[in-house]
């Protein structure tokens, strides 16, 4: 390894460390909740290390275990994790085009919000070294936040699992908040998933549909209202 890979990396490293912080207490809940549903630990930990994603693999492992079928599981994770494809698509072309496909199928897995925003502030062109550095971490953090969350549930009180069971939605809540106070568009896309979602759970019949599928028709709706009403081109160009 020449010392300029090895320089990159250990930035990396470096960089990551934080967000790797910030995924051991998300994790924590998710391999907590694997436990509470009788899932063991080392499914939980499995799933970790082959799914590098916070909501998609919350919500796909919860539709695992209410009994979706696979069709189901797989259509709802893809339209939550679609803006990976984003993220990915504005990656490669920071990074050097002559990158071989195995280190960009590597560098692939890691995309994630927190890392991709960290790559992004980097100076100059992103190497292989660099991100596959950032994503170390993060990667391991999440991984063994996991595997804490899904032995030791089983030795704290019952109140003491029952208030980390909200942790969840308080991670989601400070993820959505802060930036739906500054962006009003934004603020409008979650107040009207919230009411479908209302209607899917107190209307008679559309409350007999199966999670997975109340997911994924209240994120086309809410999004797809949210591109007519205020498209990107609009804000961009200060007419929204």
């Amino acid at each position: 390894m020449s010392a300029d890979i090895k320089s990159a990396y250990l930035r990396g490293l470096q960089n990551g460390i934080p967000i790797c912080l910030g995924y051991l207490s998300v994790s924590f809940t998710f391999g907590m909740m694997c436990t509470e549903n009788d899932l063991p630990f080392w499914i939980a930990v499995l799933i970790s290390m082959t799914n590098l994603t916070s909501a998609g693999q919350f919500a796909g492992t919860a539709l695992i275990i209410n009994g979706g079928s696979l069709f189901e599981i797989g259509l709802t994770t893809f339209v939550i994790n679609i803006r990976y494809l984003l993220m990915s698509l504005s990656l490669s072309q920071r990074i050097d085009p002559a990158l071989s496909i195995p280190k960009r199928l590597v560098m692939s897995f890691g995309v994630t919000d927190e890392i991709f925003g960290v790559s992004m502030q980097a100076k100059g062109q992103i190497s292989a070294a660099y991100f596959i550095g950032l994503m170390t971490a993060p990667f391991w953090g999440w991984a063994l936040g996991t595997l804490i969350g899904a032995t030791a549930v089983s030795l704290l009180p019952d109140m003491v699992r029952s208030a980390l069971g909200i942790a969840i939605y308080g991670m989601f809540l400070a993820v959505i908040i802060p930036p739906a106070r500054e962006e009003h568009a934004l603020a409008w896309v979650i107040v009207l998933a919230a009411l479908i979602s209302c209607v899917f759970y107190y209307v008679p019949v559309l409350n007999q549909l199966s999670s997975g599928w109340v997911i994924i028709i209240c994120a086309v709706l809410a999004s797809s209202f949210a591109a007519v009403k205020w498209p990107v081109g609009d804000e961009e160009d200060g007419e929204a």
